[in-house]
Order: structure tokens, then sequence, then C-alpha cells
């Protein structure tokens, strides 16, 4: 699996914060280049919100775009996108299972143990983070480092995804280093109102700053 060098990860509880529907920010995004999409809930699956990720689903096939869920598989099937699963989750081979051979599968890993492991698992990439310090997670693990992704970065060949903190400030830094993609939540929300012209711009500020040379 080829990954795009930006991954924007829709956070539910984030984008509430800011006052922007899940919709408004996927289609933002889209308009802005990205190229895959994951929603990350971590509260209960209601109707309405799932209804609402229905649309984005929808979204994302009519612009050829992947859609990742976190967490359920059950809601990645109905959903028809990939699924992501973290250590506490579904097993990858079992989510391997659940979901069929085709599906994406990404696995999150939070330091050199962990990545080794994540390596032999059926999954397309693997995450590796917090590299910096993150308000994304309540409880977030110990911080990885730009320093410490270089040096284990060999540890798999699966495509890897840094996450935890990774700014337009960092993001290059943290590509130079080994990651083959950045997974972004609050670096792709501006500080000021949060319209869908504002997140569009955000996006395209981020495509234009990673792009290869």
């Amino acid at each position: 699996m080829r990954l795009p060098r930006v991954y924007p990860i829709l956070d539910t509880a984030s984008l509430e914060t800011r006052g922007v529907a899940l919709r408004t920010a996927a289609s933002a995004f889209l308009d802005g280049g990205a190229r895959i999409l994951q929603v990350r809930h971590k509260g209960h699956w209601s109707r309405g919100l799932f209804e609402e990720a229905s649309q984005v689903a929808r979204q994302c096939r009519e612009y050829g775009v992947a859609l990742v869920i976190n967490d359920r598989a059950d809601c990645a099937l109905l959903l028809e996108a990939g699924l992501h699963v973290g250590q506490d989750d579904l097993s990858p081979r079992d989510a391997r299972k659940v979901m069929g051979p085709d599906a994406i599968i990404g696995f999150s890993s939070h330091n050199a143990g962990q990545l080794a492991a994540a390596g032999g698992e059926p999954v397309n990439y693997v995450a590796l983070g917090p590299i910096f310090g993150t308000p994304s997670k309540r409880n977030p693990d110990p911080v990885v480092g730009v320093e410490e992704l270089g040096r284990i970065r060999p540890l798999v060949v699966q495509p890897l995804v840094a996450i935890g903190g990774i700014t337009l400030e960092n993001a290059v830094e943290v590509l130079d280093a080994g990651a083959d993609s950045v997974a972004v939540i609050a670096g792709l929300l501006p500080d000021g109102a949060c319209s869908a012209q504002s997140l569009r711009q955000r996006m395209e500020e981020w495509q234009q700053l990673v792009k290869p040379a």
C-alpha cells in the first residue's frame, strides 16, 4: 500500500469542541486534496453518528479516496471502509478474518517492541506514536520522539504512519526521519473559526508543505 504523505484523522471529540460537523470537515479536507480519511470516535456509535459517517463514506467514494474507521470492525464493514485497530482492540489477525483479504487494516504501536511485533501482522500499514506530546488522548503513551522513530523505522516493512503532536512546523522533520505519512488531528484545525473554507485552506497548506521535492 502506498500511503499519502498526509493522513487526516476526523476525531469527533476534537471537531465537536470546535463546532464542526463531521461531514463538513470531511468535505473540506477532500476538496483540499486529502487522499485518505479516518473517522475516529471513542464514544457510543449512535444511529445519528452512523448516518453522518455514511455520508462521509459516500463522499470518499465519489472522490476515489480511502476511508478508514477507528476501532469498529462492524461499522467499517457496513460502510465498506478500512479499519484501524489499537493494541487493546480486536487483534490484527482477527480483524483480517472479519474484514477480508482486500480491506485496508492499520495497527497502532507505541514503542520498538510493539512496532517489531506489528511487522509480522497481516496489516497494510503500522502507526507509531505519539511522536510528540498530544492533547488528543486522555492517557497517552510515552512520547517516542523523532530520533527514536528514525532508529526503529527498519523494524517494519509496511508503510509507517507517524502520529501524535505533528504540526506544520515539525511534519517535514518527521517524514525525513523515515515516516511514510503523518497522521494529523489538531494540526488540521485552524486557530481561528473553523469554516469549510478555512478547513480546506488548512488541508491545502499541508499538501503543499509535504509535497515531495
